[in-house]
């Protein structure tokens, strides 16, 4: 298979050649290191004026903020960040705990041995390891309790996962039945395992195609998730840098990925490939109840936004694959948020695709607009694969996309330079 053509399933020879470098990777014996096996990549909270409300209260005073997370890879050891990115002002932390869900005992999560720590605008800190023992594809707890007043920071609005606001000091208690949940993400941004491996990740950078809207809240079924469960064997993480309204060369719901990339996709310990499936909303949002006043970016410019993320993962020494843009033809008909769609903004998004499937500027392609489109009307979704606003997959959908990625491609000859 020549590298810049579409991802097959993974050959069975393939999948030896990877269980043996994986097994020779596991066989060093290294010193404990840190390995990032989750992250909430943050993005600035808008105001009422937005089209989307942010799932969140502008302010948060004396309440303990719940949030689960699910992990990538395990280890014997974790440690949080907690991030007050594009804070105003110092946030103070009273007290974290994490614990895996239902159970009764609540490890404390402390900041230079101490209970709780206070962060400046704009700074992320790391908590003390804690002697937690968890698996790969464990979902975890954590608390974090707010004394004073705060306003949502280390902000991600797609959060795919449940969270809970409680009053007071709630910190290992129970959830109250009765509780309302949220639907958004603050303050924790990252978690990190020790174990005695190299670490060694595959990062996945979008929008809300990769962020996951339209798959099953709660249920790990984003194309990243199904992606983790086929490489956590292999001891390769997969971290989800999607975040939902994100563009290539705007900033829109998050910074644009052109001045995101480094924090969100390379700066983790042992990235060795990017998956990078952006431009559905540069295309999209202009001209619709997004972004009104705007123009349809040029095919020029799209490809340049795309030529300078790949030249940024490749100074690095990191492996980058481009993914053309599944179809969206009639996309939120019928909502208020009706526009994303045209016929001029189809022929853009299909040449970008023909841009992508031949150009050099990647490692490889994974084609997802070949697996997910309906061949009857190859500008629509496969109703199969349709979450039912005609953009976003649902869970079969994004089984199929993790499904089409060959894993062998994707990771190349970077798992084998750890051995």
């Amino acid at each position: 298979m020549r590298p810049r053509h579409a991802f097959l399933l993974c050959g069975l020879a393939a999948c030896a050649w990877l269980a043996g470098v994986a097994s020779s990777v596991r066989a060093e014996a290294m010193p404990p290191a840190w390995q990032t096996t989750w992250i909430a990549p943050p993005q600035p909270v808008w105001d009422e004026r937005f089209v989307l409300p942010p799932g969140m209260p502008s302010q948060l005073r004396d309440v303990t903020l719940r949030q689960t997370l699910r992990t990538s890879l395990g280890g014997d050891r974790v440690r949080l960040a907690i991030s007050n990115a594009y804070g105003r002002s110092p946030l103070r932390v009273g007290r974290m705990t994490i614990r895996r869900p239902g159970h009764a005992e609540a490890v404390p999560v402390r900041f230079g041995g101490a209970d709780g720590t206070l962060l400046p605008p704009r700074a992320q800190r790391l908590s003390d390891p804690m002697a937690l023992p968890v698996r790969a594809g464990e979902r975890l707890e954590v608390d974090l309790y707010l004394p004073g007043v705060a306003a949502p920071a280390g902000f991600h609005w797609d959060a795919r996962e449940p969270a809970w606001l409680l009053p007071g000091d709630a910190t290992g208690w129970p959830t109250p039945a009765d509780a309302p949940p949220l639907s958004a993400r603050a303050f924790v941004t990252a978690l990190q395992v020790q174990a005695a491996r190299p670490p060694v990740a595959v990062v996945a950078i979008g929008d809300s195609l990769t962020d996951g809207n339209g798959a099953t809240p709660g249920a790990d079924q984003r194309w990243p998730d199904h992606l983790s469960r086929r490489l956590a064997p292999l001891g390769v993480a997969v971290l989800n840098a999607g975040i939902s309204g994100n563009r290539l060369l705007r900033d829109g719901m998050g910074e644009r990925a052109l001045a995101r990339f480094g924090r969100d996709a390379l700066d983790h310990p042992g990235v060795r490939a990017v998956v990078v499936l952006l431009g559905t909303n540069d295309i999209g949002w202009p001209g619709g109840p997004f972004a009104p006043g705007e123009a349809l970016p040029t095919l020029d410019h799209l490809a340049d936004g795309l030529r300078r993320l790949a030249a940024q993962a490749r100074a690095r020494g990191v492996r980058v694959v481009g993914a053309t843009l599944p179809p969206f033809k009639d996309a939120l008909q019928g909502t208020p948020l009706e526009g994303h769609y045209s016929a001029a903004k189809d022929a853009l998004r299909q040449a970008l695709n023909a841009w992508i499937r031949t150009t050099s500027a990647f490692d490889a392609v994974v084609d997802f607009d070949a697996v997910l489109r309906d061949p009857a009307d190859p500008a629509r979704l496969h109703p199969a694969y349709d979450s039912g606003d005609h953009l976003h997959p649902g869970d079969t959908g994004y089984r199929a996309m993790a499904e089409a990625i060959d894993l062998a491609t994707l990771l190349g000859a970077a798992v084998e330079d750890q051995r």
